[in-house]
């Protein structure tokens, strides 16, 4: 795994679940990249402007531009302010003469606004005493297109613009069948233009007289298909349903996911990275409509497009639950589906194939706990008696018996969450976590399979016997052990000690849990870490430091320094879902004050 810095540009990021716009410039408007997930590649697709679109260099794949009478307007050459309408829709407002422009850039979501497609809609007030003719196009480039599970790949064929029927622009592969197209259209009568001066350049512009005092709206639809006539007829869809519709569905259903903290500046820590997780850490594949689980969509995260089952289950799922109970079920039943069948096995690809072998307790516990999370919340127990989801129990209470010491009711792992080698095969943070998955599946599964299963509490008498040392006369935990004598006391930040309230291995106020997260280095590099945190005594300091933290552009990215900026793999959807969950709550369920 590779840790990307995080990019220099401060892109504007939105998109649903279909379409990922990560890269928008906050100089000039300008859309650098539009990202799908493909099923059959099992890998993220990108199509921009050129193969340097992370660093804001070379031609953007969409930029708008305006003439007002005869003179051209570089928006770059404007004031441009943004502001992010219910965390997750960017507009901008800047001035050109005596009109002011407002835009909106958003992928509609919602009842009747879910589409694979995105709009970039402009308003244009006239503030002069005179008629003004302003002509407004949306101009590309069409350079580069990759695929990427973690490291980008051109793909080997040439890029294809073309006009299509219905006055819309065609982006695709020269080589059929090309995996992504895009097509692009206006709301109203467009003029095109395709390979004027180059192949892969093309334009659509729209003039718009704009009265004294009045304001005109000109708006462009952004589709994708897994191929041209699919992508055509989406552009049909957006202007069927039109965009004032797609905004107003789309602006209610966000809504509906915000979630609050009783403060202003948590709420919005909260929503950003909820949002970020619910669209880019979660993603329906071109090919086949399914959603999928990833760690982020975004292209600037060197962990890509793959996932681990205990990211998936413990960090997006609980967030998606927070604001959406009907995705957070079918999330957990698509999770089964596709990596139950080899539990806490290691790194998947999208699809589940198995990425990266590497087994961990919590990945194999991750089932049963997010299970009975998902069942408190929403009261419906029914989803147990879901045929995946109860296969997936069944097998994940094999796998962590099949971990069990011969003597000692502990259990061993390979790696830690991080996936990186324990320093002792029994992990402390692991334990607690089959503790509690044990406790679960002994009320979930059968009555004569649950009479085999070890009892939870042997295990956690096991904890305080076998992993309580002594430290200066008192009590402290370790971080691991081998059952020989052997133990370590370096915390893992993905599997912290500090989570052991959670999964009721100890309370908040045992004084040799406390005693021993007192002595846990913090380190500024792990955003991870500062979660858990929330969990412990310092929980108070903690949202004081996210308050001020200024993260990846406010999502989170997986490597900060002590100031809480960006240092690298920034974009961390799966993370910012933990982010978002742990803030939410430290405040309501434990009682923190913001």
């Amino acid at each position: 795994m590779t840790l990307l810095p995080p990019p220099r540009v401060p892109w504007q990021i939105t998109g649903n679940h279909w379409l990922s716009l990560p890269c928008i410039h906050p100089a000039n408007g300008a859309l650098y990249a539009i990202g799908v997930l493909h099923r059959g590649s099992r890998a993220a697709i990108e199509l921009a402007g050129s193969a340097d679109f992370l660093a804001g260099s070379g031609a953007p794949l969409l930029r708008p531009a305006f003439t007002v009478g005869d003179r051209a307007i570089d928006l770059a050459t404007t004031q441009m302010a943004w502001e992010r309408a219910l965390s997750w829709i960017p507009t901008f407002t800047c001035t050109i003469g005596s009109i002011v422009v407002r835009g909106t850039i958003f992928a509609p979501y919602g009842r009747d606004a879910d589409v694979a497609g995105a709009v970039y809609a402009l308003a244009l007030e006239n503030r002069s005493s005179d008629a003004v003719d302003v002509a407004v196009s949306l101009d590309g480039h069409f350079g580069h297109r990759q695929l990427r599970v973690r490291s980008p790949r051109r793909f080997a064929d040439p890029n294809r613009v073309a006009r299509g029927d219905g006055d819309v622009v065609l982006l695709e592969a020269s080589a059929p069948p090309g995996d992504v197209a895009v097509a692009i259209g206006a709301d109203g009568p467009v003029s095109i233009s395709v390979g004027e001066q180059r192949p892969e350049q093309f334009a659509l512009r729209r003039r718009v007289p704009v009265a004294p005092g009045a304001r005109e709206h000109v708006a462009f639809y952004i589709a994708a298909g897994p191929e041209r006539d699919g992508a055509e007829a989406a552009v049909g869809v957006l202007r069927r349903r039109g965009w004032r519709d797609l905004l107003a569905a789309t602006r209610d259903a966000l809504q509906t996911l915000q979630q609050s903290a009783g403060n202003d500046a948590m709420d919005g820590l909260i929503n950003r990275n909820l949002l970020f997780a619910y669209f880019y850490a979660v993603g329906r594949a071109l090919d086949d409509a399914h959603y999928y689980l990833v760690r982020t969509r975004a292209p600037w995260n060197g962990r890509g497009v793959t996932v681990r089952d205990w990211e998936a289950l413990a960090w997006t799922i609980p967030a998606v639950q927070l604001a959406d109970a009907t995705l957070a079920r079918e999330l957990l039943l698509r999770a089964c589906e596709l990596h139950g069948y080899a539990p806490g096995r290691g790194v998947h690809y999208l699809d589940g194939t198995l990425f990266e072998p590497g087994f961990t307790l919590e990945g194999a516990a991750a089932y049963a706990l997010a299970t009975d999370r998902y069942i408190r919340d929403t009261g419906d127990d029914q989803i147990v008696e879901e045929p995946v989801l109860a296969d997936t129990l069944y097998l994940s209470s094999d796998d962590l018996a099949a971990r069990r010491d011969n003597r000692v009711p502990l259990y061993h792992t390979e790696v830690s969450p991080s996936g990186a080698p324990t320093r002792h095969p029994f992990s402390l943070h692991g334990n607690a976590v089959v503790a509690q998955a044990l406790d679960i599946l002994r009320r979930t599964l059968d009555e004569e399979t649950a009479r085999e299963i070890e009892d939870p509490e042997a295990v956690r008498a096991a904890i305080r016997r076998h992993f309580v040392i002594d430290k200066e006369g008192k009590s402290t935990f370790a971080a691991a052990i081998d059952l020989a004598g052997n133990v370590s006391t370096d915390d893992d930040p993905l599997g912290s000690t500090l989570w052991l309230p959670l999964y009721d291995t100890v309370t908040r106020q045992d004084s040799t849990y406390r005693r021993t997260v007192k002595t846990i280095g913090i380190q500024p590099g792990s955003l991870a870490q500062q979660c858990a945190r929330l969990m412990g005594p310092e929980s108070a300091a903690v949202l004081q430091w996210l308050r001020r933290a200024a993260l990846d552009n406010g999502v989170a990215a997986e490597v900060e320094d002590a100031d809480g900026r960006a240092r690298a793999n920034g974009g961390d959807a799966a993370l910012s879902g933990l982010l978002a969950w742990s803030v939410w709550y430290a405040v309501n369920a434990l009682g923190e004050k913001p």
